[in-house]
């Protein structure tokens, strides 16, 4: 994870370097030395993280010639967190319902298309080692599409912070939890750095398997969203936690032994997914515990309770 903010951190620096330099007064410094120092200064700085470093495949897709408006999108969504949750205090529910059905429908289809991508330029590729995959920074048009599917998945994520927004403005506010706003505010981060860094190779993996299990996330949501009469059809959401687990040690043990393997892909980008995929196991399985196993165990005692004071009742009218 270190790596990951030092790359965060040093892109960001090349992008301020980037700027104009200016002088005391405000204007511009035309310093023809100075000029020249910092502009052949940036252009080996560019050479080694566009070339030696980066994709350059990628690295003038939307979004992604800097990090800087990914990270203003997470520090706006943030604040609206912090900010929305004591704004709506005081005020009436929003009633969002005909928008959260075109959204999560949208968010069917976006996830479907995802998934579809991987799947055509990954799990059927055969160039692909499934076990192990470095990254090909080649034109060929699979890798590719592999690499838009991988840039896909990181523009889902922004789009996904509005599920954030829509618990707020509807005064859901047990729906925004540690492990929702965490989830939701690192992984376009991370993902941006993916499509930047490695798009491609090892990244289809947990990308395909999470977007899969999105659609079926946000078919739950949308048919949820069409009214009460729906929730007998809606048994298995205890099982999508279970998925999710499932999912988090997939990707565990598939990572550690390609990092066993070291087949070309950056190792420190695997040990970095270790760490963050070890953080969702813990906080996924806190989550099942106190939503279901707990509250299973609770409801259990409550009806053996129950049960008894039937049963002492009986034996006094007896």
């Amino acid at each position: 994870m270190a790596s990951l903010m030092t790359a965060l951190v040093s892109l960001l620096v090349y992008q301020l370097l980037k700027k104009p330099i200016y002088s005391l007064s405000g204007k511009k410094d035309q310093s023809p030395v100075l000029n020249m120092g910092l502009s052949s200064f940036i252009d080996d700085y560019d050479e080694v993280w566009k070339i030696k470093m980066g994709d350059i495949r990628t690295q003038d897709w939307f979004m992604m010639t800097s990090p800087i408006p990914t990270i203003f999108i997470i520090m706006g969504y943030l604040a609206f967190v912090h900010k929305g949750l004591r704004w709506m205090k005081k005020r009436e529910a929003y009633d969002l319902k005909r928008i959260l059905q075109v959204y999560n429908f949208c968010l069917i289809l976006v996830n479907a298309y995802i998934f579809y991508e991987f799947f055509v330029s990954a799990w059927t590729n055969p160039k692909v080692d499934k076990f192990c995959a470095p990254v090909d920074k080649s034109d060929d048009p699979l890798s590719l599409r592999l690499a838009n599917a991988v840039w896909w998945f990181y523009f889902s994520k922004i789009i996904e912070l509005m599920d954030t927004v829509f618990f707020i403005l509807r005064k859901k506010n047990t729906q925004v939890t540690f492990l929702h706003v965490y989830h939701h505010s690192t992984m376009p981060a991370i993902w941006w750095i993916g499509v930047f860094f490695a798009p491609g190779g090892e990244a289809y993996l947990c990308a395909s398997i999470n977007s899969f299990i999105h659609i079926l996330m946000y078919s739950y949501y949308f048919l949820s969203s069409l009214g009460p009469h729906m929730q007998k059809y809606l048994w298995w959401k205890k099982y999508m936690t279970t998925l999710q687990l499932v999912q988090f040690w997939w990707i565990m043990f598939h990572t550690i032994y390609a990092i066993n393997l070291s087949c070309g892909f950056p190792n420190k980008f695997n040990w970095a997914l270790v760490v963050y995929d070890l953080s969702h196991i813990v906080l996924f399985t806190n989550f099942y515990y106190q939503t279901y196993t707990k509250k299973e165990r609770r409801l259990k005692l409550e009806q053996q309770m129950l049960a008894k004071v039937e049963e002492i009742k009986g034996n006094k009218m007896n």
